[in-house]
């Protein structure tokens, strides 16, 4: 069916069409994507998996302090740092003592490294990732990194202007709805189910992925 409907239902919901292009995520080009250093890609997915399960506002409440003890979140040392600063951070009441998600910094460090010495950096990576793809950029990133399955990659990736989806609550009832959907929303099945409706949504009307999928999200619901 037209993705217009659902965009019509989305109108509705959100009181106009101005209140939906309002609450619509900028894209931003290519070349800003490449222009962000790998410590900022590092501290994004660091506050990613650091929310995951747990109080967002507590998170950003505490944000400042993480990039204090974390000293900037410079991969290229932290892909090697020594066990015993990972042990002294998990006393650190700067940040959230949790140090299994601790751990995951020099894990995704690696994955960063790796990925920006092979590409001219981890921005120009991402870049040339083309979304329609989304799929295989989330598996890699489940595959290289760690604790990025779930959404969590999903968010990182919206968060640092990547155009993609969210398989978030009201994405996967719209997509039911729209019977595009009928696997468990973690399997790598409703992943490709997804993609398949956002690529054939994306031809239908040149929208970027994240404008599709927050559309989706918006018409779910009562008006």
């Amino acid at each position: 069916m037209s993705f217009d409907r659902i965009y019509q239902q989305a109108v509705a919901h959100k009181g106009g069409a101005g209140a939906v292009q309002a609450l619509l995520p900028t894209v931003p080009p290519r070349a800003e994507l490449e222009a962000m250093g790998d410590d900022r890609y590092l501290s994004m997915l660091t506050r990613c998996v650091f929310k995951a399960g747990f109080v967002w506002r507590v998170i950003e409440h505490k944000w400042p302090g993480f990039e204090a003890a974390f000293e900037g979140f410079v991969p290229l040392y932290w892909q090697q740092v020594p066990p015993e600063v990972l042990e002294q951070l998990a006393e650190d009441e700067r940040i959230v003592r949790n140090l299994q998600k601790i751990r995951t910094v020099p894990e995704n460090a690696r994955m960063i490294v790796e990925a920006s010495r092979q590409h001219d950096g981890f921005g120009r990576f991402l870049a040339q990732w083309p979304s329609e793809d989304q799929v295989g950029l989330l598996l890699w990133l489940k595959r290289h990194g760690a604790r990025l399955g779930g959404n969590t990659a999903q968010y990182f990736l919206r968060r640092v202007g990547w155009d993609g989806f969210i398989l978030s609550s009201d994405v996967v009832l719209g997509l039911r709805r729209e019977e595009r959907l009928d696997a468990s929303p973690g399997s790598k099945k409703a992943l490709v189910q997804a993609q398949a409706a956002f690529n054939d949504w994306h031809r239908e009307t040149g929208l970027p992925y994240s404008h599709l999928s927050r559309i989706l999200s918006f018409s779910v619901g009562e008006a």
